[in-house]
């Protein structure tokens, strides 16, 4: 693997467009092995809202982070991002062509871009960075002043010149699709100014886990605390092992099949619905060795021509969103055919709700491995 960074890294790796659809994909759905893990899938509460004081808050230090022009750089040349966009805009213009359209978290304003290009009748940009200056450069630079708006602002706080809209579009996914909260602002765009007919692109994103073997960097990444210069320091080893990793898994070390956990129908969902208790049932593909559990996304923009998306998982192209691998305490002994059973439950964390709280459950009894564990792990 290729790990350079710990979780919230943005280290891009772009390559080329992958649009992998539900159909390419073979995934088991979560609801359908409910009843064998022996659980009801419950929903989670939702996390209470972030206080404002006069403090600079979670929130203010998550703009100022996309102030700074590298991580535009490092999306703008994810190709199997920002290339799926312009592939749905431009194959797609009749979902644009006369409409209004609403830009969430405008960046550079590229979306913003395309639509115009697409034909839109006007496009609201809104993005809440210091970046927005920028884009209101680039946009007159271009010439489009006349067809694309730019609102530097927070969506929650600003004023539209128009009642509606037709279109929302938005790049909201983060790591571990929910990673940043910032699908709660696009559902409180869609709530307020989308029209009865709009359409939300994209419009399904899902969750997806599998396992992996992972000796060789475990070794490297946990065990390594166990002697520091001739100093034990294992006491960190815990607080390593809570911090998932996002960085780049190799496909040949998956063991087991990979499972849908959660779909999000981005047009129809509410708030509370990114907090979740789902199950899963991993099946060994192979005799090997379990050391961590991967997760990653996908989207699809399913109200094109033919349905549209792109995969984040390690059979894919790579994307700056890279996987996300959460380590396991014990070192699985996996049998072809055995079943790795669990739940994982996801919700913002309390304090910061832009971070996520991930508790993991899983047991195993098979030949070689007999374990039933809970780690909790969070992604900040």
């Amino acid at each position: 693997m290729d790990r350079r960074k710990g979780s919230g890294s943005r280290d891009a790796n772009g390559g080329g467009l992958a649009e992998a659809t539900a159909s390419r994909l073979r995934f088991e759905d979560a609801d359908e092995v409910a009843e064998e893990v022996g659980m009801e899938v419950e929903e989670s509460p939702a996390a209470p809202e972030e206080v404002i004081g006069n403090e600079k808050t979670s929130a203010d230090y998550y703009f100022d982070s996309y102030s700074h022009f590298g991580i535009h750089e490092e999306m703008l040349k994810d190709i199997v991002r920002t290339r799926s966009y312009q592939n749905v805009i431009t194959q797609n213009n009749f979902l644009f062509k006369d409409k209004i359209v609403l830009d969430v978290g405008a960046g550079t304003g590229i979306l913003s871009l395309f639509c115009a290009k697409a034909g839109a009748k006007h496009v609201y940009a809104i993005e809440c960075s210091q970046m927005a200056d920028m884009a209101k450069e680039i946009v007159k630079t271009n010439g489009y002043s006349e067809v694309i708006t730019v609102i530097k602002g927070k969506v929650e706080e600003i004023e539209l010149p128009v009642p509606k809209v037709d279109v929302i579009i938005s790049e909201w996914m983060g790591y571990f699709l929910l990673f940043e909260n910032m699908l709660d602002t696009v559902l409180f765009a869609r709530d307020k100014w989308l029209a009865d007919d709009g359409v939300v692109l994209p419009d399904k994103a899902s969750l997806h886990l599998t396992a992996i073997e992972d000796a060789e960097y475990k070794e490297d990444k946990i065990e390594f605390w166990n002697n520091v210069y001739g100093f034990d320091m294992s006491c960190i080893k815990k607080q390593a092992m809570m911090e998932p990793l996002v960085d780049t898994v190799d496909a040949n070390q998956i063991v087991t099949n990979c499972q849908l956990l959660k779909t999000m129908d981005i047009s129809k969902m509410t708030s509370g619905d990114a907090s979740f208790t789902v199950p899963f049932k991993l099946v060994a593909e192979r005799n090997d060795f379990i050391h961590a559990l991967v997760a990653f996304f996908n989207v699809s923009f399913t109200k094109c021509h033919k349905l549209m998306g792109f995969s984040t998982g390690p059979r894919s192209k790579s994307t700056h969103w890279k996987q996300t691998v959460l380590y396991l305490e014990d070192v699985v002994t996996i049998c072809e055919g055995e079943t790795l059973l669990g739940t994982m439950t996801v919700a913002n964390n309390k304090k910061n709700p832009r971070d996520i709280d991930i508790t993991l459950k899983y047991s195993i009894n098979g030949q070689r491995s007999k374990v039933s564990r809970t780690q909790h792990y969070k992604m900040r």
